[in-house]
C-alpha cells in the first residue's frame, strides 16, 4: 500500500511538472489598420467612447506595449517584417507590389520545428500562397467586407483554390477561426494569426453598427484645423506651395483626394469641411473597430469555455497605426506616431502579471524572435528583431535599442506621401524627406505597370527634401518641426550619428539605389 502511494505520488508530481512546462498556444491576432489612439486601453481623445471592452481587459488583464512600432507603416511591408523579424531590404519586401519569398515565411517555420501546428485565417496580403502554414484560409489580397472570397488550402491549386462565404468579413473570420479550433487536435501545442481586414478603409462595417456613435461628437484633434508650425518644405512645399498636393486630407485642402470630396462632393471648405470630413471619417472607421472588438469577444469566451484560455497566448496588435485626422491627415505612411505606432498588447497568465504596462522601445521585427522564444525555441541568427521576453517576465532587457528605425519607400502612390526614413527614441524623432521613388525611371514602369500616365509622372517626380526634428516630451502631439531651433543641434548631431550606424547595421543603405543615395548625401547635413 505504502509503495503504490508513493508510486501516485511521483505520479502526479510528473504530471504536474508536465503541465507545468506544457508549451503555450499562440493566437497572433491582428487587425489591418487599427491605430492604438482607437483603443481604449491607450487613453487617447477617443478612450471614453466605449468602443473597445474586450481589447481593453485583455490590456489589464496583461501587458500593454506604450512604445511599438512599425519600420514602415504600410500593409505588405510591415506583415512581411513581423513573418521574417526582418528590415524590408533583408527580406525583400519594400512596397505594396513586392511579394514575400515562399522561403522566408519564416515564422510558421521555425515554430514547426518546435511542435506547433499553424494556422492563418483571414488577411494575408504577402501575395505568395502561405506554403509554410499547415492550414490557410485567406483572402485574396485586399479582400471584400461583405461575402468575402477565401483561398484554402485543400481545396485545389493556388491560387485558384477559391471558396465562397456570406456575411461581413469581420464576422465570417471570427466563425472559421472558432471552426478552426474546434476540429484542431488539441494533443499539439498550436500557432495561429488571425487577421481581420478590418478596419481598413473604405471602412464598410456590418449594418448592425449603423447607429452606433450616431449622435455622438467625435472629439476632434486641434491640428486638424491649426498647426503653423508643423511640417517642412518636404510636406508643405515652399511657402506652403505644395500644400495642396502632399498628404491626402480630411478637410477639402488636398485637390485630388479628401473627405469632402469623397462623401459630400466638394459641397464645404475649409473648417466646415474638416468638421463634417472627420466626422463621417471616424464614425464610419470606429464602426468597424467596434465589429472587431465585439467579435474578438466571441472568440475570447469560446477559448475561455473550451479551457484554452490560462495556456494560450494572446496577442493582439495592428500592421500599423492610422491617420485620424491628425495634421489633417488621413491612411498611415507617415512616421507621425499615430501611423506609425502599433497597438501591442499580450495576455498570458502562467508568464505575464496582470495591469503591466511596458515603455520598451520595440518594433514589428521583433514579434518573431518573441514569438519562437516563448514557444521554447531561440531566436534563429538571421532574424535582425530581438526578443523581449525578459519584459513579460519582469525582468530587465539588456543592452536594448536606444532608437527604432523606419523607411516608408513608396513615393506619392495612392495617398500622396513622400518618400523618407528616420528614426525614433523614446524622446525625440528625426525624419528625413528624400522624396524620390527607390527605382529609376528605366525600371519604375515595369514594376507600376498598372498606374496611368498621370500617376507615373506623379511618383516619378521629385518633391523637396528636407528635414524634421520633434522633441516628443514637449510636443508629444508633432506640432513644432525644430530642426533649425539652435537649442537642439547637439541632439540632431546625435541622432543623425544613430540613423547613420543603423541604416549600415541593419542593411538599410542606399547601396542599390544611387539617385537616393546622392540626395542623401547632398542634404544630410543641410
Amino acid at each position: 500500500m505504502k509503495y503504490n502511494l508513493v508510486t501516485l505520488s511521483i505520479f502526479l508530481l510528473c504530471l504536474n511538472i508536465m503541465a507545468q512546462n506544457k508549451q503555450p498556444n499562440i493566437i497572433f491576432i491582428m487587425s489591418d489598420d487599427h491605430a492604438a489612439q482607437a483603443i481604449g486601453a491607450y487613453g487617447s481623445r477617443l478612450a471614453n467612447l466605449g468602443l473597445t471592452p474586450n481589447i481593453d481587459k485583455l490590456a489589464q488583464e496583461g501587458i500593454r506595449f506604450e512604445n511599438a512600432y512599425c519600420n514602415n507603416s504600410i500593409c505588405t511591408p510591415s506583415r512581411a517584417s513581423i513573418i521574417t523579424g526582418q528590415y524590408s531590404q533583408t527580406n525583400g519586401v519594400l512596397d505594396l507590389d513586392i511579394s514575400l519569398d515562399t522561403a522566408k515565411q519564416y515564422l510558421p517555420i521555425e515554430l514547426k520545428k518546435l511542435g506547433y501546428t499553424t494556422a492563418i485565417i483571414g488577411k494575408w496580403h504577402l501575395h505568395n500562397e502561405p506554403v509554410a502554414f499547415d492550414y490557410y484560409k485567406i483572402l485574396p489580397g485586399q479582400g471584400e467586407y461583405f461575402n468575402p472570397n477565401f483561398h484554402e488550402k485543400g481545396q485545389g491549386k493556388w491560387p485558384n483554390n477559391i471558396v465562397k462565404s456570406e456575411g461581413h468579413s469581420t464576422d465570417v473570420i471570427t466563425d472559421l477561426t472558432i471552426n478552426y479550433l474546434k476540429n484542431l487536435d488539441k494533443s499539439k501545442p498550436f500557432f495561429l494569426m488571425h487577421h481581420y481586414k478590418a478596419p481598413h478603409d473604405m471602412f464598410e462595417y456590418a449594418p448592425r453598427y449603423e447607429d452606433f456613435l450616431a449622435e455622438t461628437e467625435i472629439p476632434e484633434p486641434a491640428s486638424l484645423y491649426y498647426q503653423p508650425n508643423w511640417g517642412s518644405e518636404a510636406t508643405r512645399g515652399k511657402n506652403d506651395s505644395l500644400i495642396n498636393y502632399i498628404g491626402t486630407s480630411i478637410s477639402d485642402r488636398h485637390k485630388d483626394r479628401n473627405y469632402n470630396k469623397l462623401f459630400h462632393k466638394d459641397t464645404l471648405s475649409g473648417k466646415e469641411s474638416a468638421h463634417l470630413g472627420y466626422q463621417t471619417y471616424m464614425k464610419r472607421y470606429l464602426r468597424c473597430v467596434k465589429g472587431v472588438d465585439d467579435n474578438l469577444g466571441r472568440l475570447f469566451e469560446y477559448l475561455k469555455s473550451e479551457g484554452l484560455w490560462d495556456n494560450t497566448i494572446i496577442i493582439y496588435t495592428g500592421d500599423q497605426g492610422m491617420m485620424l485626422g491628425e495634421h489633417d491627415l488621413q491612411d498611415k505612411r507617415w512616421m507621425y506616431d499615430e501611423a506609425m505606432r502599433m497597438p501591442y498588447i499580450m495576455h498570458y497568465p502562467k508568464m505575464i502579471k496582470p495591469g503591466l504596462v511596458s515603455d520598451l522601445l520595440i518594433n514589428n521585427t521583433d514579434y518573431a524572435p518573441t514569438i519562437i522564444e516563448l514557444a521554447g525555441g531561440k531566436t534563429p541568427s538571421y532574424m535582425q528583431g530581438r526578443s523581449f521576453i525578459n519584459t513579460l517576465k519582469s525582468k530587465e532587457e539588456k543592452d536594448w535599442r536606444i532608437a527604432t528605425y523606419y523607411r516608408y519607400w513608396m513615393h506619392m502612390i495612392h495617398h500622396w506621401v513622400p518618400a523618407h526614413f528616420g528614426i525614433r527614441t523614446k524622446d525625440y524623432k528625426l525624419i528625413f524627406y528624400y522624396g524620390k521613388h527607390y527605382l529609376p525611371s528605366t525600371e519604375f514602369k515595369n514594376h507600376y505597370w498598372g498606374k496611368t500616365s498621370k500617376d507615373s509622372l506623379r511618383v516619378q517626380s521629385q518633391t523637396p527634401p528636407a528635414w524634421e526634428f520633434y522633441n516628443l516630451k514637449n510636443d508629444p502631439e508633432e506640432l513644432n518641426n525644430r530642426y533649425y531651433d539652435p537649442e537642439y543641434q547637439g541632439i540632431i548631431t546625435q541622432l543623425k550619428e544613430e540613423l547613420k550606424k543603423q541604416r549600415i547595421e541593419l542593411n538599410e543603405t542606399d547601396n542599390k539605389y544611387p539617385e537616393t543615395q546622392k540626395i542623401v548625401n547632398k542634404y544630410w547635413n543641410n
